[in-house]
């Protein structure tokens, strides 16, 4: 019996997790599947349920649980609380908590949704990579950190910080996957000017060079590599960063694709337990209208499948059913180019259709 936890979250987090039960339901009922499914608040919902983002209760579920799926979180409605009351505090919990520490982003463009880049058609045509950022440690996590207003100036300071064991278990994920891919790594850093990322480059060319020879390794800094996404995008397959800049690129690369609603992503720890979400937020500015894009969260389910359920060919007739509706011309308002839509509803049954053909 799989078990798997479903946290909505906030906002449009509802309707595009709806989305993905659905065809998860579809595919548990028609292949026969022992999965065991919760759904539990999470974040803003959870804070004006419980008095916190995320419960006790919902975290210990979360680490029994195969895989969890993630909605999103956060809205004006909670902006003045406190960080430890924040929806977002949730995400940060989650991730520690779990050791969800490779954050596997792709990023791709069907052909048919050219039109819907902002980059040049013989630019863009073809764009399909994978970043791979470090998650739990880093910048975001480092030690000491703080804001002094008792003192003159005011100041404030973060860590930047990485162990070897850190950058050599997210290299090995990064490698791993490129000899799936086009066994082609670049390692992104600041190495002319960070003592952190001359580390990290070390660390990964020695993981390079012991085991994964047969992949191309190159680095490129950080700021290039924020230029190269947007000139030449097609010249990456696997991206290796650290969290900050990890963040920061997976980003880049999302808008090239025409709609960060159509993207998903992987938080996957040691044993490949893992939580999987869309890359976009809660959008309170459409929640409720019915016209939020689902495919990024249906893909992440798609990714659960894949990674910790061990059910590929269930991941792969899921892409290909969203492929074919992709072809067919069917599209969501954020992709729609031509002022006709299908709403959220509407997609996933779309979606399901062709997955019963």
């Amino acid at each position: 019996m799989h078990k798997i936890l479903a946290l909505p979250g906030d906002g449009i987090g509802n309707e595009v997790m709806n989305s993905a039960l659905d065809v998860l339901d579809f595919l548990k009922t028609r292949n026969d599947l022992s999965i065991d499914i919760s759904i539990e608040p999470i974040g803003g919902a959870s804070y004006d349920l419980n008095g916190t983002p995320i419960s006790e209760s919902v975290l210990a579920k979360a680490k029994d649980s195969d895989a969890v799926l993630f909605g999103a979180v956060g809205g004006p409605k909670w902006d003045s609380l406190e960080w430890e009351n924040r929806p977002e505090h949730a995400l940060l919990t989650l991730r520690k908590e779990l050791d969800l520490f490779a954050n596997l982003r792709p990023a791709f463009l069907f052909d048919e949704l050219l039109n819907a880049s902002n980059i040049k058609p013989d630019v863009i045509k073809g764009f399909d990579i994978m970043i791979v950022r470090e998650l739990t440690s880093g910048l975001y996590f480092g030690e000491p950190r703080g804001i002094n207003l008792d003192q003159n100036p005011p100041n404030a300071f973060n860590t930047m910080y990485y162990d070897e064991d850190q950058i050599k278990r997210i290299s090995k994920i990064a490698f791993e996957l490129a000899l799936k891919r086009t066994k082609k790594v670049c390692s992104v850093d600041k190495a002319n000017v960070l003592e952190v990322s001359k580390f990290w480059r070390n660390v990964v060319a020695e993981v390079h060079s012991s085991d994964f020879e047969v992949c191309e390794l190159s680095n490129m800094l950080a700021d290039n590599a924020a230029m190269q996404l947007i000139l030449n995008p097609n010249q990456f397959d696997v991206v290796l960063a650290s969290n900050l800049f990890g963040d920061i690129l997976s980003d880049i690369a999302a808008t090239l694709t025409g709609s960060i609603g159509m993207l998903p992503s992987a938080s996957l720890n040691d044993s490949l337990k893992g939580m999987y979400e869309p890359c976009h937020g809660s959008a309170p500015d459409i929640a409720g209208k019915g016209i939020a894009n689902p495919i990024a969260m249906i893909l992440s389910l798609a990714m659960a499948l894949r990674y910790s359920l061990n059910f590929d060919e269930l991941a792969s007739q899921i892409e290909v059913a969203i492929k074919k509706y992709i072809t067919a011309g069917f599209r969501t308002k954020d992709i729609s180019i031509d002022g006709k839509f299908l709403t959220t509803n509407e997609t996933t049954e779309k979606i399901i259709s062709f997955l019963n053909e």
